[in-house]
């Protein structure tokens, strides 16, 4: 598939290859993509984590920190 970029995004993408970061067109665009998924997928975690919350599906941090610290055998501090 080929496809005609805009100029200012031609531009920003020949200016990452010459930092050295990446050597053709097609890494930046796949980096680039890679990131969009990424946070799609984190967007989805937060609402998920709000709606969990807004529903009471959650516990204090100070349980789960005791819990993490006895089965990890680590000192409270105080």
């Amino acid at each position: 598939m080929s496809y005609q970029l805009p100029s200012d995004v031609t531009q920003t993408i020949q200016s990452l290859i010459a930092t050295g970061k990446y050597a053709s067109q097609e890494d930046v665009l796949r980096d680039a993509l890679d990131a969009l998924r990424q946070r799609d997928e984190d967007l989805a975690a937060i609402t998920a984590g709000i709606e969990d919350m807004q529903a009471g599906r959650y516990r204090p941090f100070v349980e789960i920190d005791a819990e993490f610290r006895q089965r990890h055998n680590i000192p409270r501090t105080q």
